[in-house]
């Protein structure tokens, strides 16, 4: 039996040696049995909900961030990606495409989704965004400024708050993801996950949403984020991501490249109801 486990620990301890020395697209495709493809995912969900993708490009240069809305009631489609400037510093907001269609509570809808701190860039599905952003400000960890809030009040759905923390600093690279939602419904109840990732990998990310699917109650998502592959430049993975959701569901995607090196920024945004924004920062 020693000698059995001893052997197949030999072999993948080789195994990866040998992967790891390949170049970038070989060595993806010896690590996808692990790797899930994101379009691929996208495009059998007709529902995941709003998303947020976090991870390092195929070149290893760029720390990547996505997140996207969607919607099913007229509402929560009534909403753009906007960017504003605050004291200095880029945020990008959601806001009512059309004000006279805004209905029941706003603050679940209209938020600071992207805010920078510094080397921080926050990248939430609500305005926990502005939790995160103090919580750092007074010297608390991502995870610790989490901690007075819960998911959102929106019973039956009791939908997940979903959030990612990128830092680039030093030319150095690292990301957390978290996700704070109900117990299996149970809206008594808050379950907090908090998952860190300091060695990032050339073409990899993690994927979190809000919905296991659509339904109704909807049910929020389980398990741990998704590993999952990028590839392509800023216009090819936002193009990506964009085309996979579903064409009714769909609202807004916000892309955004952070060259490792120098902390400057490329981003895109897509909204359904309007055009595509490009900057550069």
């Amino acid at each position: 039996m020693e000698n059995n486990m001893r052997d197949k620990f030999l072999f993948f301890r080789n195994f990866k040696t040998v992967a790891d020395k390949l170049p970038d697209d070989l060595r993806l495709k010896f690590y996808d049995m692990k790797i899930s493809k994101l379009d691929e995912i996208l495009k059998a969900n007709e529902y995941p909900g709003r998303g947020i993708v976090a991870g390092l490009s195929a070149d290893g240069k760029y720390a990547v961030s996505a997140y996207w809305t969607m919607g099913r009631s007229a509402g929560s489609r009534n909403r753009v990606f906007v960017t504003e400037n605050e004291n200095g510093s880029e945020v990008v907001r959601t806001k009512a495409f059309d004000e006279s269609l805004i209905a029941g509570d706003p603050s679940l809808i209209i938020y600071a989704a992207v805010r920078q701190l510094g080397s921080k860039t926050i990248v939430t599905n609500g305005d926990q965004t502005d939790t995160i952003f103090e919580g750092l400000k007074k010297g608390e960890t991502f995870e610790e400024s989490l901690r007075v809030r819960k998911y959102e009040h929106d019973a039956p759905n009791f939908t997940p708050r979903i959030s990612s923390l990128l830092n680039v600093e030093g030319g150095k690279y690292d990301y957390a993801i978290s996700i704070l939602k109900s117990d299996c419904g149970n809206g008594d109840n808050t379950l907090r996950f908090t998952y860190t990732y300091d060695n990032p990998q050339k073409g990899e990310g993690h994927f979190i949403h809000t919905y296991m699917g659509n339904g109704n109650p909807l049910p929020s998502f389980e398990g741990e984020p998704e590993k999952v592959e990028i590839k392509g430049n800023i216009d090819e993975f936002a193009s990506m991501i964009w085309s996979s959701l579903n064409e009714e569901n769909k609202v807004s995607l916000f892309v955004r490249f952070i060259d490792i090196a120098t902390g400057k920024y490329e981003e895109r945004i897509i909204n359904k109801n309007n055009r595509p924004v490009r900057k550069l920062c």
